[in-house]
């Protein structure tokens, strides 16, 4: 469903948007991913609103940590998040080790303490990160929006399955300028 209302207490949460996953080869170009997620914070900074920003650190135990282990130890600054997000001492970091943003994490209660209703997401990679987390917190009974051209996947046809069947059960979606034209 398209985007159509943003409520008064919603949150931006940008997934992954670290220097480790922005320099892997993604369908859409990272930077221009990178650049949205910062209009959007910059948006969201100047109305006061929330702006969480999650990296990921590791992964989930079991068999999946030979493969992970087989790829080498990661660059010293893989999670740091990229300096084009602009990060500012009232933004949320929520540092994660799963997929999505929520399990693990303090994130719900910062929320919930908040007051949001609602989550704008954006990040990589589309059919991991975000749309791990848009389920999670459509479970969790927030309002879920996803900016569309603020997300890109390793995989296109992952990418197009989560943009095109998946958010739209899940909530609304819009690009990053119908988004900042309702905030208003």
């Amino acid at each position: 469903m398209p985007v159509s209302t943003l409520d008064a207490t919603t949150a931006l949460v940008l997934i992954d948007l670290q220097k480790g996953i922005t320099a892997l080869p993604t369908v859409h170009p990272a930077e221009g991913v990178v650049a949205r997620g910062a209009r959007l914070a910059a948006a969201f900074r100047e109305r006061g609103l929330p702006v969480v920003l999650v990296n990921v650190t590791g992964g989930a135990p079991g068999r999946t940590e030979a493969a992970r282990a087989a790829g080498g130890t990661p660059p010293a600054d893989w999670a740091e998040l990229v300096p084009e997000l602009g990060r500012r001492p009232g933004d949320l970091l929520v540092t994660k080790e799963r997929w999505g943003a929520f399990h693990g994490t303090a994130l719900d209660a910062e929320l919930r303490r908040r007051g949001v209703t609602q989550l704008v997401l954006g990040g990589i990679a589309t059919s991991i990160g975000v749309e791990s987390s848009a389920r999670a917190a459509h479970e969790h009974g927030y309002h879920v929006t996803v900016a569309t051209d603020a997300v890109t996947d390793l995989d296109a046809d992952a990418h197009e399955n989560s943009v095109r069947r998946i958010f739209p059960r899940l909530g609304e979606t819009g690009t990053t300028e119908e988004i900042i034209a309702l905030l208003g």
